[in-house]
């Protein structure tokens, strides 16, 4: 076990025209609208966090060591299952989701437009007249009350006194 001196790397390998093809509308004479669409799929980068590989999940450190055939295959096996079970999700709840989450996002601009901003508005309304009532309130009660602290309290001297001891021997 460990055994084995080479290190032996695995991977897919997918020639570009037989990717291409695997990607392209069945009508080959007609282009899809949405075919520039393939090539960047995430622009803004917003899922990089998913971007995980073997290496990222699992690890063996140099004190421990499967056989090479081991860690190919399983390297191996844990793309192709990973691409297969996304694939297949993808296609079994990717529709549906999509009709949820659009209704979602509706809801919450139905409720951002129509609700949440009109009372925000309204509020910045009110604050001028709620600003004029604040301030006299303040002038006429807090400003005095506190003027009448400050003279009381302004005479008041606070000293604090520190007992030496001295240990004659």
């Amino acid at each position: 076990m460990g055994l084995e001196k080479e290190k032996l790397d695995s991977s897919i390998i997918m020639d570009e025209d037989e990717f291409n093809r695997s990607i392209e509308p069945i009508l080959s004479g007609k282009r899809a609208p949405y075919a520039d669409t393939f090539s960047a799929r995430d622009p803004q980068d917003i899922n990089a966090q998913l971007k995980v590989g073997f290496e990222d999940v699992i690890a063996e450190p140099s004190s421990s060591h499967s056989f090479d055939r081991v860690w190919v295959w399983s390297h191996a096996g844990f793309e192709l299952v990973k691409w297969l079970f996304y694939r297949l999700l993808s296609t079994l709840l990717a529709v549906p989701m999509a009709f949820v989450l659009g209704v979602l996002f509706a809801v919450i601009s139905l409720v951002h437009i129509w609700l949440v901003r009109p009372c925000i508005h309204t509020v910045f309304m009110l604050l001028p007249s709620i600003d004029v009532v604040w301030r006299s309130w303040t002038d006429s009660f807090v400003s005095p009350l506190m003027i009448s602290a400050r003279k009381i309290f302004s005479s008041v001297r606070v000293t604090t006194l520190r007992e030496l001891t001295l240990d004659l021997l």
